[in-house]
This record gives C-alpha cells, sequence and structure tokens, in this order.
C-alpha cells in the first residue's frame, strides 16, 4: 500500500493522540476505504489469495482480501504506537508460546535466523525481543524515500531493535550472530532479485534464501516466528522449534533444501491466518 511522509506522520500523531479502539476505528475505516478505491492494490491481493487458495470461491478471495485490508489498518496503528510499548504491555497485550526454543537456540553460542513473514505484526514481534532483553536485528528492506526510511527506522530503534538494510546484510548479519544475537529475516518475499526459484503454494516464486545462507555459513539455528492478532486484539507470538536440518556438505544443494523447509513454515501460517498476511505486491511469476 502507497503511502507518504505526510501521510505516515499524521497517522503517528493520530495513533498517539487517540485511544487504541478508537484508533483501530479509525483505521479500520480508512483501510477499508481504500479497498475499495485502488483497484491496482486489490487485484494483486486478489490474484495472490487465488494461487494460496485455488479452490476458494470469488467470493471467499474477496472477503479475504477486504480483512487483510483492515487488519493491516490496525498494523499500521500498533506500528505507530511503539513508544508506547512497554514491558507492561507486553504483559497485558501478549501471550508468548515456545520462548524456551530460542532461549535453547541461544545456547549454542552461535546466534539465531529468526525466520517470519508479512504476518500479523512482524515488527512487533521484533518489538516484544527486544524489550524482554534478547538482543535483536532486523533485516529491513530500505524505503526508496530516505525520510520514510529514517521515520521506519526511528520507529524500530526507539525500542532496541538494531536495523540491517537489505542490500548490505551479509557481513552485518554474519558479525552479529558471532555475538550470539538474534537476526529476523522475512522469508516470503524476495526483494534483491537474488533469491532461490522454488514452488511456494505449488507455484514458482523466488524466495529469499539468506535464513540458510546465514544458517549454513554460521552454525546458528533457524527458529520461525509469528506473531498473530486474536480477536480481542491482543497477540499470541508463536516461537516454533528449530528447523532441523543436516547439511550434506553441497553449499548450492543444502540452500534449496534449508529454504524449502523454511518456505513449508511460512506456508502453514498463512494458510491458518490467510487474513493477517500481507501480500501487497507481486509473487509469484
Amino acid at each position: 500500500m502507497k503511502a507518504n511522509l505526510v501521510s505516515y506522520k499524521i497517522g503517528k500523531f493520530l495513533s498517539l493522540l487517540l485511544p487504541l479502539k478508537v484508533g483501530y476505528f479509525i483505521a479500520v475505516i480508512l483501510s477499508t476505504l481504500y479497498y475499495f478505491i485502488s483497484k491496482e492494490d486489490k487485484e494483486i491481493v486478489r490474484k495472490n489469495f487465488k494461487i494460496v487458495f485455488p479452490s476458494k470461491t470469488k467470493k471467499e478471495i474477496k472477503k479475504i482480501t477486504l480483512e487483510v485490508f483492515g487488519n493491516f489498518g490496525k498494523y499500521l496503528v500498533d506500528f505507530f504506537r511503539f513508544s508506547k510499548l512497554d514491558k507492561e504491555y507486553i504483559s497485558r497485550y501478549v501471550r508468548i508460546e515456545g520462548l524456551q526454543h530460542l532461549d535453547t537456540a541461544l545456547e549454542n553460542g552461535k546466534g539465531v535466523i529468526g525466520l517470519s513473514c508479512h504476518i500479523g505484526n512482524w515488527e512487533l514481534a521484533g518489538v516484544v525481543m527486544a524489550q524482554l532483553g534478547y538482543p535483536i536485528c532486523v533485516v529491513a528492506l530500505p524505503h526508496k524515500d530516505n525520510r520514510i526510511n529514517n521515520f521506519f527506522n526511528y520507529q524500530r530503534r526507539i525500542k532496541g531493535v538494531n536495523v540491517i538494510p537489505l542490500g548490505k546484510a551479509v557481513r552485518s548479519c554474519i558479525e552479529a550472530l558471532k555475538r550470539n544475537e538474534i537476526v529476523s529475516i522475512l522469508g516470503d518475499r524476495d526483494f534483491t532479485q537474488g533469491g532461490i526459484l522454488l514452488e511456494f503454494f505449488n507455484q514458482l516464486s523466488y524466495i529469499p534464501k539468506g535464513p540458510a545462507v546465514f544458517s549454513l555459513i554460521a552454525g546458528a539455528p533457524i527458529v520461525p516466528g509469528f506473531i498473530i492478532r486474536e480477536k480481542n486484539d491482543k497477540f499470541k507470538l508463536i516461537l516454533e522449534e528449530p528447523i532441523e536440518f543436516f547439511p550434506s556438505g553441497n553449499r548450492e544443494r543444502d540452500v534449496e533444501k534449508l529454504t524449502e523447509k523454511c518456505v513449508e513454515r511460512i506456508e502453514n501460517f498463512i494458510k491458518k491466518y490467510p487474513v493477517q498476511w500481507y501480500c501487497f505486491g507481486k509473487i509469484w511469476l
């Protein structure tokens, strides 16, 4: 979804000024209005979900698409309100499952690859981890407008999340893993033109190979983590067991096979929570 710096600043101002439920209400209205006036974005999302759910009817796909726009509005409100997020907020609004998987993985001392995707509120997951005392870096796509890029990175950094720009990630990620930190990477869309061509929901798509590459280089386990909005607008952060993988020694084949395992975990969550997957760009060939 397209926006400019002024609209982001207005959104942040209102999100901080208004009560949370009022902010959500207004965001859903505006996002729904955008759904009706933005033919291009709406059609992209519909086409994407038709690939994910080939057996669903046109009416069912339309309903999912409409809900995606509304949920994305709520996602933005949460992102704009990061300055208000603290341990008390986490205790009240975020339920964490599987934290022991992350703790165990970090005991190896080689860092952890946090695998996620554009679902729920992935930005909030990083902030939650940082506020709980976990050293975390996120690999983020720089915005073309440097002012918007600074705006987004400020929102992350004020809550303790270190940002690694996509395109300059290799050295920084390896160094972070050597410091036994968490390096969070979204694995559902490739923005580098250097992804690996794999089946994603049974159709070919370029998938980020970063999680697999960094894992194989550094020996860091990949821990999938997804934060999902619940019906009461609270959140559930689900940390899964590390992806089990035994390298064969053939680096190219190992990257492919490990990336396939990452895709499988991501597919499972998208199928389970489709109205929270924000797929506003073309994904498949």
